[in-house]
């Protein structure tokens, strides 16, 4: 009898957070499953009484849309280029840091700022550090190059148009993979940083008294040991990477590309937003769907090949 009001004091407590779940996340999940089965649904037809089929037509547009291809390859891009780099760069970071007692606590707040800035405003920082300003297409020239150009030419090079008119899709996916993988660092730095600090002393001080060279003690005490925090910031780094979307916005603007080639770096999540746009809610939801699959499959890969190299 105590342990059933006990249960029912717990239900209680909970019940706020389930009902916000039920209307803010299983309810949308649902909603969208549905749109995405009835051919060329879309909100203002349906208010005017229009009726839709049930049917796989939203998904086959989705596939027969001209740039659905460059979508998915430069959401694939983006993904495949910004994970190894960011994960790499953050695991050298924090064992770096682990070793610097007396600034660890000041470094690690400074390296976990962009964590907690918005993007779309870093997104304008970067987009000023590459961006031309003054920029006369006409006669070629600029008043300034930009931060990035000023550190090209002060080394000898050319000024490159990054992001502006006349910018090559390579430039602006250098852009993009830059600003990811900077924007990226802080979380797994964190990440990583905590498990380094788990990791049992003893082994290092018997790598010490073998007098084992450093680089052998990341390869074969470090990274083993902290395989399951480097398993979990690449799989959710993945799954971050399919999902770019504010990033591209905070330095191209809402038309994803630079203006004489607008859309250039549209994404899987860009497409989505795009057919909203329009009052396509089929077709966006079943674009979503079909990102849903491509992450799905991949995290599901993922997890194989790196479940071989995980040491628990």
């Amino acid at each position: 009898m105590v342990e059933n009001k006990q249960q029912w004091k717990a239900w209680l407590y909970l019940s706020p957070a389930i009902l916000l779940l039920l209307v803010f996340t299983v309810w949308p999940i649902f909603n969208t499953l549905r749109m995405a089965f009835l051919n060329g649904y879309g909100n203002m037809a349906a208010m005017g009484g229009a009726t839709f089929q049930f049917g796989i037509d939203n998904f086959l547009k989705v596939i027969e849309y001209k740039k659905f291809l460059d979508c998915l390859k430069t959401t694939a891009i983006l993904c495949v280029a910004t994970v190894p780099i960011s994960t790499t760069l953050a695991l050298l970071i924090a064992v770096a840091l682990n070793s610097i007692k007396p600034l660890q606590k000041t470094l690690q707040t400074i390296f976990f700022l962009p964590y907690v800035t918005n993007s779309i405003a870093i997104g304008m920082v970067f987009a000023t550090m590459f961006n031309i300003v003054g920029y006369n297409p006409a006669e070629g020239i600029a008043d300034t190059w930009g931060i990035i150009n000023n550190v090209i030419e002060f080394f000898g090079g050319q000024p490159i148009s990054w992001i502006n008119q006349g910018s090559t899709y390579t430039a602006n996916i250098a852009v993009m993979i830059v600003y990811i993988v900077w924007n990226a660092l802080p979380f797994k730095i964190l990440i990583l940083l905590g498990g380094l600090q788990s990791i049992n002393k003893q082994y290092y001080d018997a790598a010490k008294v073998d007098g084992t060279p450093k680089a052998r003690v990341l390869t074969r005490i470090t990274i083993p040991l902290l395989s399951p925090m480097l398993a979990y910031v690449i799989i959710t780094g993945f799954i971050g990477g399919f999902k770019e979307y504010s990033s591209i916005i905070g330095i191209f603007g809402e038309k994803m590309g630079p203006p004489d080639d607008a859309g250039r770096l549209n994404t899987m999540v860009g497409f989505v937003y795009d057919a909203l746009e329009k009052d396509r809610q089929g077709l966006a939801s079943a674009g979503a769907l079909i990102l849903f699959v491509i992450i799905l499959l991949v995290t599901i890969f993922n997890n194989r090949v790196i479940k071989k190299h995980v040491h628990y």
